[in-house]
């Protein structure tokens, strides 16, 4: 630099710091999409409307059974027809014990229903009105 007039020598100093700022600016904006795109899959990685569709499934067979509209056999092939096609569709394990209404003590039906598809573990306890 010792050859270059003043000038030159400010310029060439400010070409450094603008590349500089310019190369901060990046690595900034870099760490931020980052940030974004993790948050927003930790958010994707919930599967709501699978635990939605799967408990509604479940809730309609178990009160098919408790209103007597199936048999015992039904009810078991339904089950087992459940947790299959959960499994070989969305990856999913899913279990659910129901616990049938005793009617001089109480008329409610009772739901314990487990998902996990891998990633995410749900648990979930339904009581009928």
């Amino acid at each position: 630099m010792a050859g270059l007039n003043e000038d030159a020598q400010w310029i060439v100093l400010m070409g450094f710091l603008v590349s500089f700022g310019l190369f901060f600016l990046g690595m900034l904006l870099n760490q931020s999409v980052i940030v974004g795109q993790t948050t927003a899959e930790g958010v994707l990685d919930f599967p709501k409307n699978d635990i939605r569709d799967v408990n509604d499934v479940i809730i309609r067979s178990v009160m098919l059974k408790s209103t007597g509209n199936i048999t015992q056999g039904q009810y078991q092939t339904l089950h087992d027809d459940i947790t299959i096609i959960s499994l070989s569709r969305k990856k999913a394990v899913v279990d659910f014990t129901p616990t049938w209404p005793n009617p001089p003590l109480d008329n409610h039906t009772y739901i314990q229903y487990h998902y996990n598809n891998g990633v995410t573990e749900y648990n979930e306890y339904w009581t009928s009105s």
